[in-house]
């Protein structure tokens, strides 16, 4: 099972700060190892050469019968034995070792058969260069693995920052503020700042979307409301037309196709309204659930009401039974009885025993005369109430209940 990590550690900023701590640390140690290497091989080397022609005038004065000088002598109790045994076999060699408690180079070679002559030179301060030495390395290694994660996260931050601030336009245009913008100091082709980078192209591709998806919406709205102005003034007539006509079963059709038609430029005119954003509430207390009875008989249709709990509410009452309306409509024309409109505190629900609502709607939203699978769309009922509800300041959510049929739910903010 792989390890939860938390979230902060998927930021673009800890990623480059852990890449970038990780490459300065094998650099410096790549480095380090290189210096140490070179170094110490350079001192140890000056060390040898030293003691070895230490032992050559050793060699000469024991030979020349001459006394030797201290730090030389045979077979010394303090030589290391593997280096001993080098020189018994007719060998000259060196080796560090510890004399005393002080570093020394010892370098040995045969004498008079089987005995070896060894001379020790004094090797503490070779030593104490090279941890002086490993000491300046880590020190310096360190240093430079702070200044460079400062200087990366400094340079990255400024990188995530103008990010961050890029989704979040990104998500105040996805709630609907298409006036939303980035701006970015860099999106033009030759600023002040240097020349646009990478996050600077997202900025201005994520602007110039939101300026063309908000000419055409803008361009949407308007054809709407022309549409249902033009249409207002050719049905009034039409409509006093189909009152003239005798009674009998074509006027029947004919009157009822006009209120439909009516009804429809109606709707289509609030639509056009609610998307300028310039709908204004009127505010008063109601109880909830009155009000929620009041619209079950306005829609005029065979609704159950159930009140679990009753709450007062701060709302629009004539913008709410719109809502109520159109959902409980919305039931009884798409699903099937019984249809049950429930008051549970602020929430309400209004539910049918139908086929359910469209995948797309529960996942996107009610969407204008959409249409899918040949089947018939929900028409612009939902769409109001959606629009309706988002100017109350309350949310209303669709979905399929597990048992069958359609659940709306409108959650309104208590008093």
């Amino acid at each position: 099972m792989r390890p939860v990590l938390p979230r902060w550690s998927g930021t673009l900023a800890v990623k480059a700060a852990v890449f970038i701590a990780v490459m300065c640390c094998a650099l410096a140690a790549l480095l380090g190892v290189l210096v140490h290497v070179q170094v110490t091989n350079q001192t140890v080397g000056q060390a040898r050469d030293q003691a070895l022609q230490r032992l050559t005038q050793a060699t000469e004065r024991y030979e020349a019968g001459d006394t030797l000088w201290q730090g030389a002598g045979v077979d010394p109790p303090e030589l290391p034995r593997e280096l001993r045994d080098l020189a018994v076999d007719g060998d000259r060699g060196t080796m560090v070792a510890d004399r005393a408690g002080r570093p020394t180079m010892w370098a040995a070679g045969p004498v008079d058969g089987e005995r070896a002559l060894a001379v020790a030179v004094d090797y503490s301060q070779q030593a104490r260069t090279i941890e002086g030495l490993d000491r300046a390395i880590l020190w310096s290694s360190g240093l430079a693995i702070g200044a460079t994660l400062l200087v990366g996260a400094f340079a990255v931050t400024r990188v995530t920052r103008r990010l961050h601030t890029t989704a979040l336009v990104a998500r105040r245009i996805s709630a609907g503020d298409l006036d939303a913008r980035v701006n970015d100091p860099r999106s033009g082709p030759r600023t002040r700042t240097g020349p646009p980078d990478e996050v600077a192209a997202v900025a201005a591709a994520l602007d110039s979307m939101a300026a063309s998806l908000q000419g055409k919406l803008l361009a949407e709205q308007r054809f709407t409301a022309d549409v249902a102005h033009e249409l207002r003034t050719p049905l009034t007539g039409l409509h006093a037309a189909a009152e003239l006509l005798p009674p009998g079963r074509p006027t029947e059709l004919v009157r009822d196709r006009v209120a439909a038609l009516r009804t429809l430029t109606e709707d289509l005119l609030e639509i056009s309204r609610l998307d300028t954003g310039r709908e204004r509430v009127e505010l008063d207390t109601e109880q909830l659930g009155p009000l929620a009875e009041r619209a079950v008989r306005a829609a005029g249709s065979d609704t159950e009401v159930r009140v679990v709990r009753d709450v007062a509410v701060e709302t629009d009452r004539r913008r709410l039974e719109r809502v109520l309306g159109n959902l409980v409509a919305n039931a009884h024309k798409h699903g099937r009885g019984p249809v049950v409109l429930t008051v549970d505190g602020p929430v309400v629900t209004v539910r049918d025993h139908g086929d359910g609502f469209p995948e797309y709607l529960v996942a996107h939203g009610p969407q204008r005369f959409r249409t899918e699978g040949g089947t018939r769309g929900h028409g612009l009922g939902l769409t109001i109430a959606r629009g309706q509800a988002e100017v109350l300041g309350a949310r209303l959510e669709f979905a399929n209940a597990p048992d069958g049929g359609a659940v709306a739910t409108l959650e309104l903010a208590p008093e």
